[in-house]
């Protein structure tokens, strides 16, 4: 993915790392569309960050998707980026079914079927694109698990394994697929985790990342060397250790 020249939405993309992301790229020289659920948020937005465009989407609704990515491709027929952002993180607790149940299948619908969806809106535009790119967000969760949130650990996973699988698929197009890999990072994503020091920093993460963009325009995957503890402990063989380290520093996942 080239860092600049390209026109880029960003569905749930009103806070944290993806208003953060939509900014950065700004910045580098894109068109630079941010979308949510809330109205009133996105014109704020809009006021605050002159030529930033805003877009309402429910990514948890198929039926908001399909108009808003109508709207967005009919407003901007140029797009060739699209960073399915959208996600939540929540505590469950699998002992019983009503400490989990209402929480995965909301997890599964935010944080798979929107990623699924936005892509189906997407990809047939796309490969009308000489150059598109798709940005996955999995998370280092996806490969060591933190024993609070087994929901979105598995769907993170599911989500690099998507992610795999759509780039075979897509190989014979001018679509590339790239995979977000943040490690813990200071947002409002849990509460607490905004100002959980062993988080790292969002302006660190965020210049980390956008730098790596920059530097491998040909990679497959984004990970900043935070996130490569939880990514590589199978590969290095300390997984066990890796899965114990993680569940005694950060029982709650802030």
């Amino acid at each position: 993915m080239n860092i600049s020249g390209n026109t880029i939405f960003i569905p749930g993309a009103t806070s944290g790392i993806g208003l953060a992301l939509a900014l950065a790229f700004q910045a580098k020289g894109n068109t630079v569309i941010v979308g949510g659920r809330r109205r009133e948020l996105l014109e704020q937005i809009a006021a605050e960050h002159p030529g930033i465009d805003t877009a309402r989407i429910d990514t948890t609704d198929a039926a908001s998707i399909a108009a808003a990515s109508a709207e967005v491709i009919a407003a901007h027929p140029e797009l060739n980026v699209l960073i399915a952002m959208a996600g939540i993180m929540r505590v469950e607790n699998w002992h019983t079914p009503t400490d989990f149940l209402a929480t995965a299948e909301a997890t599964v619908t935010t944080n798979l079927l929107g990623p699924i969806r936005l892509i189906a809106a997407f990809v047939e535009h796309l490969q009308t694109r000489p150059d598109a790119t798709i940005v996955t967000v999995s998370s280092g969760l996806a490969f060591t698990p933190l024993a609070a949130t087994p929901s979105y650990n598995a769907t993170k996973a599911a989500i690099h394994m998507l992610s795999e699988s759509i780039r075979l698929q897509l190989a014979d197009t001018s679509v590339k697929v790239v995979e977000l890999v943040p490690p813990s990072v200071q947002t409002e994503l849990m509460p607490g985790q905004q100002d959980n020091e062993r988080a790292m920093p969002l302006d660190e993460f965020i210049a980390e990342a956008v730098g790596l963009f920059e530097s491998q325009p040909d990679a497959k995957e984004i990970q900043v060397e935070r996130v490569k503890f939880l990514r590589y402990g199978e590969a290095r063989g300390d997984y066990d250790q890796v899965v114990a380290v993680l569940n005694q520093s950060d029982p709650h996942g802030k």
